[in-house]
């Protein structure tokens, strides 16, 4: 169980890496987009990179292979616009 192989504070940065990402993304609600998402995140923090900038790294990397594309932009806070094609 994935509880149990890491620590709280993992956890809550796995946690808040997911919302992040999904948020930045149109239909990041849906569950396959969260899940192809969560298991990008997991892998990372498997691998042991556990700082949060990673775990959301690696899933705007998953989703970006998705058909939908974030698109950078400059603003306070968000690294990411969104783009659908």
């Amino acid at each position: 169980m994935i509880v149990e192989r890491f620590d709280r504070e993992t956890m809550a940065k796995m946690e808040v890496a997911l919302d992040t990402v999904c948020q930045r993304f149109p239909y990041g609600g849906k569950h396959d987009v969260r899940k192809h998402a969560a298991q990008s995140i997991l892998r990372c923090a498997k691998s042991g990179n556990t700082g949060l900038d990673a775990l959301v790294d690696a899933g705007e990397r998953a989703l970006e292979h998705s058909p939908i594309k974030p698109q950078r932009i400059q603003g306070r806070g968000s690294r990411y616009g969104i783009r659908s094609l």
